[in-house]
């Protein structure tokens, strides 16, 4: 492609220029505004600058890319409200041998889930419980982050869903499901465990300390203060007396001896106790006088109702006591049958929220399979994604809401920015200056070419190395075979993705887990780009080249 005018090829360049600033510094002093402001933006100006014209610059945005990044990202927010990143974290924890082991599994549950996932959504929901897993037993933090950020994005490679390269990847290229998970899997293996094998003789002598229990029973505290809090009104905690205690037995009497009905029994007693006084003292008036008849008919009466209160205050008192007993059996059986309504309610709860969570995992394999089966990728996710939508059959504003929106529009921005810049001829031009020289036919070029791969990923970003570079390789590699076209096209997913564990600016997935890690409440980690980079540089280069002998096209 010749160079466009001079006018063009300038105005084009600091489009996108400012772009890739915004891209890679984000805060940058003078111009704040992010990476999604920033897309669009770069985008606007190629525009302005008639770069590219209104009418391509729509053209320019795929949107079958759009789909498969919207329908993956509602079906990871379904997969978070059904636990499933819970049960994998739980997985970390159980009958762990110490640091060495739990290096390991989160080397492994870290690289099938971004597999599956996305990359970024495993850093999102891990990070945390990892950082607190490591510090309940007393271990230091860094070499478990790193394996997380570095081991996510080597196993995102494998599949055109890891990560969003390998979706403009599949898209572009129209390499299916499987054919893309059997060229990369070999080298992604393979990769991974050199990756851990890296990791352990790196921090061997840091993971083999021996603990200070004192130090990990107060973290151990801390963890459980927090999970208590987190956990105190759940149904699953909570229980019912089924039989009252002495102070609500003594209330439950109080409150009996306040009603209407025992209040007129003790009146009708006070009456009775004041006719008899009434009665004592005629008595005495008539013995005064000295009418002996009188004093023994009174004193007949006065036994007489003597008799009769005794027999009435023995009926109240049986009467109140048998009601204190009859309301307090009312009570228990009131309890028992709420608690029995509570705990029918609780197991229906229960058996719904089962069956979702088997519905969700359920439409997430049939998602998968038919991707293995080389259905349409976009249309595939979006279908899981409504299913979900459907099956939850609740308002979806909730769950839409946490899908990233930001991600979609800097996509767009960048699709438009990209295409501007390929329109200027500066990136034609310069891959005609290297082309001869990184041929995929020879040890040499394909030497060269993942060094140019990984070198513009780290300074330009991934994906708009992947957008640049992407199609001049698949034609390059086109004349020499069908097959290499798709070897290559492979090998710019593998390198482009590795080369995100350079260095700590390299991927999302390492600023994903740098931010979680130091926001973390009482467990905060900094990650520090020197100390990412000294892991990060060996471990790129030695993956890198091992996995480039692996790739295979079938």
């Amino acid at each position: 492609m010749a160079m466009a005018a001079p006018v063009k090829v300038v105005l084009g360049s600091i489009a996108f220029g400012i772009f890739w600033v915004l891209a890679v510094f984000p805060a940058v002093p003078f111009l704040p505004i992010g990476r999604t402001a920033g897309s669009l933006l770069g985008a606007m100006l190629m525009v302005i600058f008639r770069v590219i014209p209104p009418e391509e610059a729509y053209d320019a945005i795929d949107l079958p890319i759009l789909g498969l990044l919207f329908g993956t990202m509602v079906v990871s927010v379904f997969l978070e409200k059904a636990d499933m990143f819970k049960y994998l974290g739980k997985l970390l924890a159980w009958k762990s041998r110490g640091g060495k082991d739990l290096l390991v599994r989160i080397c492994l549950v870290s690289a099938v889930s971004s597999a599956l996932f996305t990359n970024d959504t495993c850093c999102v929901v891990l990070t945390e419980f990892i950082l607190k897993l490591a510090r309940q037993n007393n271990l230091p933090p860094q070499p478990f982050l790193l394996a997380l950020a570095s081991s996510s994005n080597i196993g995102s490679a494998a599949t055109p869903i890891g990560n969003p390269q390998n979706l403009v990847i599949a898209v572009q290229s129209g390499i299916s499901f499987e054919k893309f998970l059997a060229g990369l899997f070999p080298a992604v293996l393979l990769g991974g465990l050199l990756n851990a094998a890296i990791l352990l003789c790196y921090f061997w002598k840091l993971l083999s300390v021996e603990k200070d229990e004192e130090v990990a029973s107060a973290v151990g505290e801390v963890v459980a203060e927090d999970d208590m809090t987190l956990h105190r009104f759940s149904p699953a905690t909570m229980s019912h007396v089924a039989s009252l205690n002495s102070q609500e037995f003594v209330s439950s009497l109080e409150a009996f001896a306040r009603s209407p009905s025992l209040s007129g029994e003790f009146a009708h007693i006070s009456s009775l106790r004041s006719r008899a006084n009434s009665i004592d003292i005629d008595v005495q008036i008539a013995s005064n006088v000295g009418i002996d008849s009188m004093r023994a008919s009174a004193a007949s009466r006065d036994a007489a109702e003597g008799a009769g209160i005794a027999q009435r205050e023995e009926g109240v008192s049986s009467r109140r006591v048998s009601r204190t007993y009859s309301s307090q059996r009312c009570v228990s059986r009131g309890e028992v049958s709420l608690q029995a309504a509570d705990s029918k309610e609780s197991s229906m709860e229960m058996w719904k929220s089962r069956m979702w969570k088997a519905c969700v995992y359920l439409v997430t394999i049939g998602m998968l399979i038919s991707l293995l089966m080389g259905l349409n990728m976009s249309w595939t996710a979006i279908t899981a994604a409504l299913a979900l939508v459907v099956l939850d059959f609740k308002d979806a504003c909730p769950c839409l809401e946490k899908v990233s929106y930001s991600l979609l529009i800097f996509f767009c921005g960048m699709f438009i920015t990209v295409d501007g810049f390929n329109k200027t001829g500066i990136p034609s031009a310069l891959w005609e200056f290297v082309e001869p020289y990184a041929r995929i036919d020879s040890a040499s070029g394909i030497t060269l070419l993942s060094l140019v791969i990984l070198v513009l990923s780290n300074v330009a970003s991934n994906v708009p190395t992947v957008l640049l570079l992407g199609g001049r390789i698949a034609a390059s590699a086109a004349l020499i075979s069908p097959s290499e076209e798709m070897r290559a096209w492979l090998i710019l997913a593998w390198v482009s993705t590795v080369a995100g564990n350079l260095s700590l600016l390299g991927s999302a997935a390492n600023l994903i887990v740098c931010e979680q890690a130091r926001r973390v409440q009482y467990f905060a980690y900094n990650l520090s780009f020197l100390g990412h980079l000294r892991f990060g540089v060996p471990s790129t280069l030695l993956v890198t080249g091992i996995g480039l002998f692996l790739v295979r096209s079938y």
